[in-house]
C-alpha cells in the first residue's frame, strides 16, 4: 500500500467552517437565516483560533525554547491565515450583500449617524434604562492591565478631544454588556419600513453621556475585538480537589495570551500602538485590519423582523409513533427498544422518562452522565424531584467540558446540596458518553432501563442538533451501561464487555476488525460495504483501514460533517470511498456506524466520532441496534441524506466543498425529507 495522503486536519476544519458560510452566500436559504449562518460562522472561528491555533502557537513556542526549528507548524500557520484572510474577504461581501437584500425588504440596520431625531430619543431612553447600568469604561493613562478584559466579547476603542483645545486628548476602552444587553434594538417602525441598529452604534451616540462631564466634545469610536489561548492549565497541587483545580483553572483562562486581533482599519495608529502594547500583542499575534463591526456571533440572535418567508419555516417536534400520550415509557421499552431522532421528533420524551423514574415507586435508583447541560435545565429539576423522592441519584458531571467547565461547576454544587451524588472527573480523560440508568424491582428481582444518546441532554441544542437516542429494556445492554458507571465510581478499573464497545479500551481496535471483515468478504468475493456517518474522521491509525478498504474493493459511503483528513477519489488509493457533508438547518450530530458484514447487516449509533481524542483519551461508548424496525429506520435516514443533492457537498481530490448536485434529476434535501418521513410514518400509525 502507498503512503497514505491525509489533509491537515486544522486545513479540513477551516474548509468545513466554508461550508457554514456558503450557506448564508446561498440564495435558497431565508434571508434572515443567512445572517444567522454569518453568526455560526464566526463564532466556530473565534473557536478555532482560542483551540487549535493557540495550541499550534504553545507548540511552536515550546519548540523554539528548546532550539528546535519546525516548518511544519509554521507552514500550517502561515495557510492557515491565508485561509483565514480569504474566507474574511468572502464573509466581508456576503454582509454587505445581505445588508442590501433586508434594504429591499423593508429592514434597515442603520448607525448612530443615520438616525431620525425621533429615533435618537428611542436610542438615548434606552441608552439611559438598559445600557448604561453595566457601562464601566477604562481610561487608558489609567489603567496598566487589559488582561482584566474578556475575548468573549468586543470593546469600544474611544479617542476623546475638545474641538477648542487640541492638547486635551485621552482614549478609553468601553466594553460591551452583550451578556445582559442584545445586542441589536428594533427602533420603531415607519409605515412597513423596520429599522435595526446595533448596540455598537448606541453606545457611540451616546458617548457625550458618558465623557462631557470631564470636558470632551468629540468623540471616536472603532470597535476591537482580541481571541485569548483558551487551552486549561490545569496545577498539579495534590491538596486540591478537581472541582478546585478546574475553577481555578478557568479564571487563569480569562487571562490568556492573545492569539488573534482584530481592528476596526479607521483607528489612529497612535491608539492602536497603544492598545497594542497594553494587550502584549505582537506582529506574530494574527493581526487584521477589518470593518466597523466584530463579533459577528452576536448575528446568531439577529431579530426576526419582516415577513414570515424569512426565516425557515416552523417544524414542530413530531410524537414518536411507539410512545403514546400517558403510556408508561418504562412499560412500553421493557417490551421494545423504541430510538428518538430529535430535533425531527420530541426531547420530551427524555424529560418524561426521569420524570417518571422520579415518581415510580418501583425505582430504586437513577444513574446519568452530563457533558453539557441547558442553562435552565428541566431534565437537572427532574433529577432534584427523584431525589427528593427517595431515590438514589448519581450524576457523573463531566467539569472538563471546554467551555461549559463554569456551569457544569455551578451544576455540581447545586446537585449536591441536593443530595445527588455526584462522580469526580477523571483527570486526562473526559467522559463523553451520553447514559442514562434506571434500577427497578421488579417481581424481587432488579431490572434495569437504559437511555443512550449520540448527543447531550440539553433541551435547548436538541431543538438544533440531529442526534438519535436509544431507549431499552434490554437486560444485556442496560447490565452492561451499569458496567460503565461502576467504571467511574471504581476509580477506573476495567470492566469486562460484551455487548456495549467501550473507549478508551478497544473501540479503535473493534472497528479495524469491523473493516477488516469487510477487507476479508471483498477479497473473498463476497458484497462487502459500509456506511459511516459521524462529524470528524482524523484518526491517522484508522484511516490508512479505511483506504485499505477502498483497495480491497470495499464500498465506502461516508458522511462526514466537520473534519475528515481522509481524500477520496484517488486512483489505486480511496476510489471506492465517498465521502459527503451535509451543512443545513439542523446540526449533524448523530454517529451511526454500518457494516454489510456478509449480509448480517451490523448498526451501531455511538458518542464517539473517529478522533484519537475519542478513542484514547475520552469514556465513550458505541451500542449495537438490536431492533430490525429501528434498524430500518437509521438506514432509511443514512439513505436520505446519501440522496441530498441540495445541502450535501462532495469531499472530492480537488474541491473540498463543491455541492453534490442534481444533474437533472430531482431535487433531494435530507433534512427536509427525513422530517417529512417521520411525519408520514406517523400519519400511517393513525390510520
Amino acid at each position: 500500500m502507498k503512503d497514505p495522503i491525509l489533509i491537515n486536519r486544522e486545513i479540513s476544519w477551516l474548509y468545513f467552517n466554508e461550508r457554514v458560510l456558503q450557506e448564508a452566500i446561498d440564495e435558497s436559504n431565508p434571508l434572515i437565516e443567512r445572517v444567522k449562518f454569518l453568526g455560526i460562522f464566526s463564532n466556530n472561528r473565534d473557536e478555532f483560533f482560542r483551540v487549535r491555533v493557540a495550541t499550534l502557537r504553545r507548540v511552536l513556542n515550546f519548540e523554539k525554547s528548546k532550539g528546535i526549528e519546525d516548518p511544519n507548524v509554521e507552514s500550517v500557520l502561515q495557510e492557515i491565515a491565508n485561509i483565514v484572510e480569504k474566507q474574511e474577504n468572502i464573509f466581508t461581501s456576503a454582509y454587505e450583500h445581505i445588508v442590501r437584500l433586508l434594504a429591499e425588504k423593508d429592514i434597515y440596520i442603520i448607525n448612530e449617524k443615520q438616525l431620525t431625531p425621533a429615533q435618537g430619543r428611542v436610542v438615548q431612553s434606552h441608552f439611559q434604562d438598559e445600557v448604561r447600568p453595566h457601562l464601566f469604561p477604562l481610561m487608558l493613562d489609567n489603567s496598566t492591565d487589559l488582561s482584566i478584559l474578556k475575548d468573549e466579547t468586543i470593546h469600544l476603542a474611544v479617542q476623546l478631544s475638545h474641538s477648542q483645545n487640541r492638547q486635551k486628548e485621552n482614549f478609553a476602552i468601553i466594553s460591551l454588556p452583550i451578556t445582559v444587553v442584545p445586542r441589536f434594538l428594533l427602533l420603531p417602525p415607519e409605515g412597513e419600513k423596520k429599522y435595526v441598529i446595533i448596540l455598537d452604534d448606541v453606545i457611540r451616540y451616546c458617548l457625550n453621556e458618558i465623557f462631557s462631564v470631564f470636558g470632551y466634545d468629540r468623540f471616536n469610536a472603532y470597535t476591537i475585538k482580541f481571541t485569548r489561548d483558551a487551552e486549561l492549565d490545569i496545577d498539579n497541587d495534590v491538596s486540591k480537589s478537581f472541582m478546585e483545580l478546574m475553577s481555578e483553572s478557568v479564571k487563569k483562562r480569562k487571562k490568556g495570551e492573545a492569539v488573534r486581533f482584530v481592528y476596526d482599519k479607521q483607528i489612529p495608529e497612535a491608539l492602536l500602538k497603544r492598545i497594542s502594547k497594553k494587550l502584549n500583542i505582537t506582529k506574530r499575534d494574527h493581526t487584521r485590519a477589518g470593518g466597523r463591526y466584530h463579533n459577528f456571533k452576536d448575528f446568531m440572535s439577529f431579530p426576526r423582523v419582516g415577513p414570515a418567508d424569512l426565516v425557515y419555516p416552523f417544524t414542530p417536534p413530531l410524537p414518536h409513533k411507539d410512545l403514546p400520550r400517558n403510556r408508561s415509557i418504562i412499560e412500553i421499552i421493557k417490551h421494545k427498544d423504541v430510538m428518538l431522532h430529535y430535533p425531527y421528533q420530541t426531547f420530551q420524551y427524555v424529560i418524561d422518562f426521569l420524570r417518571e423514574a422520579s415518581i415510580d415507586p418501583r425505582v430504586r435508583a437513577i444513574k446519568m452522565t452530563f457533558y453539557r447541560a441547558a442553562k435552565d435545565s428541566s431534565v437537572m429539576n427532574a433529577l432534584i424531584n427523584a431525589v427528593r423522592n427517595g431515590k438514589q441519584v448519581t450524576v457523573f458531571l463531566e467539569l472538563q467540558a471546554r467551555f461549559d467547565e463554569e456551569a457544569n461547576i455551578y451544576w455540581t454544587g447545586k446537585l449536591q446540596e441536593e443530595g445527588i451524588k455526584i462522580i469526580q472527573s477523571i483527570p486526562g480523560f473526559k467522559v463523553h458518553s451520553k447514559l442514562i440508568l434506571v434500577r427497578r424491582k421488579e417481581q424481587g428481582a432488579h431490572c434495569y432501563y437504559a437511555n443512550i444518546s449520540t448527543g447531550n441532554y440539553n433541551e435547548s441544542t436538541a431543538k438544533l442538533y440531529a442526534d438519535d437516542s436509544l431507549f431499552t429494556g434490554n437486560q444485556e445492554i442496560t447490565a452492561e451501561v451499569n458496567k460503565v458507571f461502576h467504571l467511574f465510581e471504581s476509580k477506573f478499573i476495567m470492566p469486562t464487555f460484551s455487548t456495549l464497545i467501550v473507549a478508551p479500551f478497544y473501540i479503535r481496535n473493534f472497528f479495524i476488525r469491523m473493516l477488516e471483515d469487510e477487507i476479508a468478504n471483498a477479497r473473498a468475493g463476497k458484497e462487502a460495504w459500509v456506511i459511516l456517518k459521524m462529524n470528524s474522521l482524523s484518526d491517522k491509525k484508522i484511516v490508512p483501514k479505511i483506504y485499505e478498504a477502498s483497495q480491497a474493493g470495499v464500498k465506502i459511503q461516508l458522511i462526514v460533517r466537520g473534519i475528515c483528513i481522509l481524500v477520496p477519489g484517488v486512483e489505486g488509493m480511496s476510489e471506492n470511498i465517498e465521502v459527503i457533508s451535509i451543512v443545513d438547518k439542523f446540526l449533524e450530530h448523530s454517529r451511526v456506524y454500518v457494516f454489510c458484514h456478509g449480509g448480517d447487516n451490523r448498526y451501531f449509533i455511538s458518542s464517539a466520532d473517529w478522533m484519537t481524542r475519542n478513542f484514547d483519551h475520552r469514556v465513550e461508548l458505541a451500542c449495537p441496534i438490536y431492533d430490525k424496525d429501528i434498524q430500518q429506520e437509521l438506514m432509511d435516514m443514512l439513505q436520505i441524506q446519501l440522496r441530498d443533492n441540495t445541502k450535501a457537498r462532495l469531499l472530492g481530490p480537488e474541491n473540498l466543498n463543491q455541492y453534490k448536485k442534481s444533474g437533472g434529476s430531482a431535487s433531494h434535501r435530507s433534512q427536509f425529507e427525513t422530517y417529512a418521513y417521520f411525519k408520514n410514518m406517523l400519519n400511517a400509525e393513525s390510520k
